[in-house]
């Protein structure tokens, strides 16, 4: 892991993820909503983080926003 979080941004767990009724899930960073998964997207998303925790996790949801795979995300 330590080679993906270089800059050891995951370990303050910035990332959240809320699971809808409607059944989206709803990515948020820092506070800030950042994606909404729906549909099949949603549904692999939430098989694949259930087992997780940590910086597992928090990896898990930066790769499902698309934005945060650039290493240029502030701090």
């Amino acid at each position: 892991m330590s080679q993906v979080d270089r800059r050891h941004v995951l370990e303050d767990e910035v990332f959240t993820y809320r699971a809808g009724e409607d059944g989206k899930v709803f990515i948020c960073w820092r506070g800030k909503q950042v994606t909404v998964l729906k549909g099949q997207a949603a549904l692999r998303f939430l098989a694949r983080i259930e087992p997780l925790e940590g910086q597992e996790a928090q990896l898990v949801m930066a790769k499902s926003t698309g934005h945060f795979k650039h290493g240029n995300e502030p701090r």
